[in-house]
């Protein structure tokens, strides 16, 4: 058997601002943009520079509840985990595109780790893991 995870759903509170951010600051690919004319609403993915694995759906916020949660899905926990080959490289790029940090880089027992908020406030793990690190393989 062969599963996987496709998508991951992130409530936004517009399409276009929300791609310009992961395009433009973070460099993520736009894989899709389709108008949904049955729900009235785009289906937006977008995916790190590289990418095979998972995407991210880019769901704007249609309900009162769901706007509840834009900028903070995961309960003020890191939501989401960008994994990098050179840690330095996209920090320092991050960093000059505004992209604010709230944990600075620090080494760990599995690698490389920073904090950073998306344009909502999501936070974000940025992470080099060791060579030797089973997630490494996954990168």
């Amino acid at each position: 058997m062969k599963q996987s995870i496709v998508h991951i759903a992130l409530v936004v509170d517009d399409y276009d601002e929300a791609i310009a951010f992961y395009t433009e600051k973070l460099h993520f690919t736009l894989i899709e943009d389709t108008y949904q004319p049955e729900q009235a609403k785009r289906w937006v993915v977008i995916a790190p520079p590289n990418s095979k694995g998972t995407t991210i759906l880019l769901a704007k916020a249609s309900k009162p509840i769901q706007r509840e949660f834009i900028g903070n899905q995961a309960g003020g926990r890191v939501f989401l985990f960008l994994g990098t080959d050179d840690f330095y490289r996209d920090y320092t790029h991050m960093v000059a595109n505004q992209i604010e940090f709230v944990r600075e880089p620090k080494e760990a027992d599995y690698g490389i780790v920073a904090v950073f908020k998306d344009l909502y406030g999501n936070l974000w793990d940025l992470v080099q893991f060791n060579e030797d690190h089973p997630m490494n393989e996954r990168l």
